[in-house]
């Protein structure tokens, strides 16, 4: 398991996204040399988790839950086929393109270490937005890519550190729960039935998603 690249995106303004400004850093190419991983703040105020990587829509986006996206070379390729069109890395925005891990079977609170000292903990997959689907200029984007649910994961910074390509991708803690990134996934769009089982990842849950699975149960029952 390692990263085949590490992706910034610098802000840039284009017509296909709603966030204030009409600015968005979607666009992330792979870069040479190490780069900084942290934890960038609370939601709404703090932006990425990745040095020198822009996230221009605060209120959706960034924050320690969502610090740093990482999306598998393995997902790409099978999208590249889908649609015929070359996909490079980091084509879906991500941070992160991984080879060999299976990112989406990762669980919600999982650790990994990268490279000598960043480690990461799995918070979240990564819902489609119109910015997404006018960046990748796909008709009905954001419902393929939901009923696909291979949403890649959101990280938080446990421990800073650079991170590079070529970089060791290590496995050191994986908690005995159900929820998966995929399970997240299905659970927030296509199947809300399973949002009591999501509350099963604890504290590891990033409190927006918490209160709504709580609200969820309070409503709905188990």
């Amino acid at each position: 398991m390692e990263l085949l690249s590490v992706n910034l995106g610098r802000a840039k303004a284009v017509g296909y996204t709603d966030a204030q400004g009409g600015v968005t850093g979607i666009d992330k190419r792979p870069t040479s040399g190490a780069v900084r991983v942290f934890a960038p703040g609370a939601r709404g105020v703090g932006g990425s988790g990745v040095e020198g990587d822009d996230v221009c829509d605060l209120r959706h986006h960034g924050g320690d839950h969502q610090a740093v996206y990482a999306y598998a070379r393995e997902d790409l390729d099978v999208w590249a086929k889908e649609l015929d069109r070359a996909l490079p890395n980091g084509s879906f925005g991500e941070n992160l393109t991984t080879c060999g891990v299976d990112v989406n079977d990762a669980r919600i609170g999982e650790r990994w270490r990268i490279g000598r000292d960043a480690v990461l903990e799995v918070a979240s997959g990564r819902i489609p937005c119109r910015t997404f689907a006018g960046w990748l200029d796909q008709k009905g984007w954001v419902r393929r890519f939901t009923q696909a649910a291979v949403p890649g994961a959101y990280f938080r910074v446990i421990e800073p550190g650079e991170v590079r390509v070529g970089d060791p991708v290590t496995l050191i803690e994986r908690p005995d729960h159900e929820v998966s990134v995929a399970f997240w996934f299905r659970a927030f769009t296509t199947e809300r039935a399973l949002l009591p089982r999501v509350l099963a990842a604890g504290d590891a849950l990033d409190p927006e998603a918490r209160e709504a699975a709580q609200t969820y149960l309070s409503k709905h029952g188990s």
